[in-house]
């Protein structure tokens, strides 16, 4: 197979997995297949959802937000945490900057008051004020997630819903170590995302370069592999995939870009800074022929389209009503709840 043949091969089967190129009614078992979906801005979770073609109705209560990962907030199945969270439990920046102490006294103080009704970052601000200095209020009560982030992390606290800026408890703690889930969900990475490398898999795990080199000694048997520029792809070829669409919609942090270390088979190299911004903001995309050609968005409750390159008129016009029927769907959604 020459390489153009893989390239192609490797954007359709990862169309495939990720739902671009068939649908999943149901947005739990979405949120369950693919590990958590990004939600850095919460409606991404929706658009990705529609986009994949899932049932939204319900969804800021059906998925729990939470920190997975890189630090990174993603709408998850509630039950999929105590394994997806076994990754870093406990793990947190905090430890460095103000030391191990005051972090687990402060997290369990937040937790005694969270037990007595409060739940928001403001209010705790307030009732640390005079404990703590400033600067140690300022990275406990962080807007990035200070304290509550490690918290996360031992599943004791999520977000209310997937909109609310205010936190609850949770009782989804891990049962197991890192060494006793990580095989499993390397290999859900690699059903999902594939094919992907192992650097891609490490990347997306959220490891670090050292730890990275322990995914090198788990056995990955019954999945299928090719090489690639000197790089081996792994991935899940059970199923019969269907033909890269000639258009799709991608939501802003779709997972189909930044779940790789190497993104050019759906990233153009010249497109880049306008798609993933300095501030790490994703944009949502538009895929011409499986290739990001421009970006989409709803502003002011219009549909927003912009190609990078001048497209056929046809191509313009169906993208435009692709954007605009999500705007109406989601529109209509708010109007029932």
């Amino acid at each position: 197979m020459t390489d153009r043949n893989l390239t192609e091969l490797i954007t359709r089967r990862r169309m495939h997995g990720l739902y671009l190129t068939r649908q999943c009614e149901d947005i739990v078992t979405l949120a369950r297949e693919l590990m958590g979906l990004h939600s850095w801005f919460c409606r991404n979770v929706c658009f990705s959802a529609i986009i994949r073609g899932a049932n939204t109705y319900g969804w800021k209560t059906s998925l729990t937000k939470t920190w997975l990962y890189r630090g990174t907030l993603h709408g998850v199945a509630y039950d999929d945490l105590p394994e997806l969270l076994a990754l870093h439990t406990g793990d947190t920046y905090l430890d460095q900057w103000l030391g191990k102490d005051i972090v687990r006294a402060a997290a369990a103080e937040v937790l005694r008051y969270m037990e007595d009704g409060v739940y928001s970052r403001a209010e705790f601000r307030r009732i640390f004020d005079g404990v703590y200095d400033e600067k140690v209020i300022a990275a406990l009560f962080s807007p990035w997630g200070g304290v509550f982030v490690y918290l996360a992390r031992l599943g004791k606290v999520a977000f209310r819903d997937m909109e609310s800026r205010d936190f609850d408890l949770i009782s989804a703690e891990p049962t197991q170590g890192r060494e006793d889930v990580l095989p499993g969900l390397l290999r859900r990475y690699f059903t999902a995302y594939g094919p992907a490398t192992l650097a891609d898999a490490a990347w997306f795990l959220g490891f670090w370069k050292n730890d990275a080199k322990k995914l090198r000694d788990i056995p990955l048997d019954g999945l299928d592999r090719f090489e690639l520029n000197k790089s081996v792809y792994y991935y899940s070829g059970d199923e019969d995939t269907a033909d890269i669409p000639a258009l799709t919609l991608l939501s802003g942090f779709d997972p189909i870009i930044v779940s790789y270390t190497e993104r050019g088979a759906v990233l153009p190299a010249e497109y880049k800074s306008r798609v993933i911004l300095k501030s790490g903001i994703c944009n949502p995309t538009i895929a011409v022929n499986g290739r990001v050609a421009g970006i989409w968005n709803i502003k002011g409750r219009e549909p927003i389209v912009e190609f990078f390159e001048t497209q056929p008129a046809q191509t313009t016009r169906a993208a435009a009503e692709m954007v605009d029927a999500i705007r109406r769907r989601t529109a209509k959604e708010k109007t029932v709840r």
